[in-house]
C-alpha cells in the first residue's frame, strides 16, 4: 500500500510516474485517499510529500483544486510545532512581493532555489560532517553555498534583463532596472549575506 512505503535512504523523495494520488477533502475536513480507500491527515500527507508521492486535493463536491491550499497548511502545521524552516524576516519580505512588479518572478525564482538545493543534499551533508570534525575549515560549504545562491540569483535577474546593483558599480547586460526593483535586489543580496555570517557564528 502507497501509504506504507519506507523513506528513501538518502532522505531525499523521489517523484513518482503515472497519474497522481487523489486526495478528496470534504465539508467537515477530513482528507480522503481514494487509492487506498482510507482517511488521511495533514501528516500523512507531509509523509508523502516526503516520499516523493505525487498527490493532488480536490474539493469532493465541486471537484475544484485545493492542492496550493492544503500544502500551504502543512506548511503551518509544521512551522507551529516548532520545527521552524521560515526566517520572520523571510516571510515578511514573501508577504511584501504580493502584488509587487517582481511578483511573477518569484515562484520561479523559488523553484529553481529549492531544485538547486535539493540536487546538493548530499554533498552538503558530507561538507557539514566535515565542519564539524574541520572547524576551522569546514565553513567553507556555507561560503559556497552563499556564492551559489547568488549565481543562480544573477542568472535569474539576467532573464529578465536586470542588473544586480555591486558595491563598485552596476555591472553585466540588459536594462536599468527601476528603482523598486534595484531595492528588492539589494535587499536579497543582504539577506544572503546575513544567513552566510549567521552560518559563521
Amino acid at each position: 500500500m502507497a501509504l506504507e512505503q519506507p523513506n528513501q535512504p538518502d532522505g531525499k523523495p523521489e517523484p513518482q510516474d503515472g497519474e497522481p494520488i487523489v486526495i478528496k477533502k470534504y465539508a467537515n475536513r477530513r482528507l480522503y485517499n481514494t487509492e487506498s480507500s482510507t482517511y488521511v491527515t495533514l501528516e500523512t500527507l507531509a509523509a508523502m510529500v516526503r516520499r516523493g508521492e505525487n498527490f493532488v486535493v480536490v474539493d469532493a463536491k465541486s471537484g475544484e483544486d485545493l492542492t496550493r491550499a492544503v500544502l500551504a497548511q502543512i506548511i503551518f502545521e509544521q512551522e507551529t510545532k516548532g520545527q521552524n524552516l521560515l526566517p520572520v524576516r523571510f516571510l515578511r519580505q514573501l508577504i511584501g512581493l504580493y502584488g509587487d512588479n517582481l511578483q511573477s518572478f518569484v515562484p520561479s525564482y523559488l523553484e529553481a532555489s529549492m531544485e538547486a538545493f535539493r540536487k546538493n543534499q548530499d554533498a552538503m551533508r558530507q561538507s557539514l560532517s566535515e565542519a564539524f570534525s574541520a572547524p576551522q575549515g569546514g565553513m567553507q560549504i556555507f561560503e559556497n553555498a552563499a556564492r551559489q545562491n547568488m549565481a543562480l540569483f544573477e542568472q535569474g535577474m539576467a532573464m529578465f534583463g536586470l542588473k544586480v546593483p555591486q558595491h563598485g558599480g552596476p555591472h553585466g547586460g540588459g536594462a536599468p532596472a527601476k528603482e523598486g526593483e534595484v531595492e528588492a535586489l539589494r535587499e536579497e543580496i543582504e539577506r544572503l549575506k546575513a544567513e552566510l555570517a549567521a552560518a559563521k557564528k
